[in-house]
């Protein structure tokens, strides 16, 4: 593992043994969405006219207020019938009712307003302090809206990960990741399901290593110095800093033989600590899940033990540094 070898590795598909989820876009967030059933609207009609068919002559407004949107997409209006204005923006709305009542009035002219209606429901089903479905009120209700308003997430999880199904499919990304870009705050819909969970990830340590140990990820991405850290660094006089080994098993479809992936499916990095080089680069490559991080002994080592057994066995000392 070094500074050249560090942009090919990091071209090759990734090698976790669980599938790999994608991430919906941010969406269209704001109050100019279209009207949709059930939405309430305002509308006030100006006329000049002396003879108005709507006001008296003292009056040149009338308003219609609280008017609630069929589930048909429609409203009903004096002089006009059945309006269609689902799925329509407020402007587009506002210009669809003044032609139909220009078709009476020549002179009227309209205003509309818009009072978002109950757009269904969002389910936070797990991983919250109050799980439940939230009424989606509001058109900006985004992911970490929901998350917020369902209590946020329990204290146990471990480097908590939002799984967000919608539609018959299932994303998922952290919540670190979620939090620290605005573009992964998705906007939500309508029978959406949010449930936060523990991240299932973790790489083994095994060897000359402080602890051998199964060691759950505590972030999105750790990388092999990081792991270092993790498992207690290297054990004194019996670890080997130029044999820290990262084993890891890829699938068939990721073979290759032209350098954008492994040759091979079971493929093992190799890292030398006592370099610079190898210090930067193990900062930069990345653990995945289930790898396993062996550090090798130190064949000083290795001749101690030899050498430990042969005082049992002869009562001879001898010298290691002879070896």
């Amino acid at each position: 593992m070094t500074r050249e070898s560090l942009p090919k590795f990091s071209k090759w598909p990734a090698a976790d043994s669980k599938k790999s989820y994608s991430w919906p876009g941010k969406g269209a967030v704001g109050s100019d969405k279209p009207i949709r059933a059930f939405d309430r609207v305002n509308i006030t009609v100006w006329d000049s006219e002396e003879d108005s068919l709507l006001s008296s002559p003292s009056q040149k407004t009338v308003s219609m207020q609280d008017m609630q949107v069929s589930a048909g997409g429609t409203i009903f209006l004096p002089f006009v019938g059945t309006v269609h204005i689902a799925g329509l923006s407020q402007p587009s709305a506002r210009a669809r009712i003044q032609r139909k009542y220009e078709e009476v009035i020549p002179s009227a002219q309209v205003q509309l307003g818009v009072q978002q209606g109950v757009r269904g429901a969002v389910s936070v089903v797990a991983g919250v302090s109050n799980p439940g479905p939230i009424p989606l009120e509001d058109p900006n209700m985004t992911v970490l809206n929901a998350i917020a308003t369902s209590g946020g997430p329990q204290q146990n999880l471990k480097n908590p990960q939002v799984k967000l199904i919608r539609g018959g499919r299932t994303y998922m990304r952290s919540l670190d990741h979620v939090m620290s870009r605005s573009s992964a705050d998705v906007a939500l819909r309508p029978g959406d399901k949010i449930a936060l969970v523990s991240d299932s990830r973790y790489f083994r340590s095994l060897g000359a290593a402080s602890k051998e140990a199964i060691v759950p990820f505590s972030r999105s991405e750790i990388s092999a110095l990081d792991a270092m850290s993790m498992i207690g660094g290297l054990t004194d006089g019996r670890a080997n800093p130029k044999g820290i080994l990262v084993l890891r098993n890829y699938s068939s479809k990721a073979v290759r033989n032209d350098g954008n992936g492994p040759e091979n499916e079971r493929t093992v990095f190799v890292i030398d600590l006592t370099t610079a080089d190898g210090l930067f680069s193990a900062g930069k490559f990345e653990v995945q899940d289930r790898d396993t991080v062996l550090v090798t002994e130190s064949s000083i080592a290795s001749a101690g033990v030899l050498l430990g057994v042969l005082r049992q066995l002869t009562g001879i000392t001898y010298d290691i540094s002879r070896l």
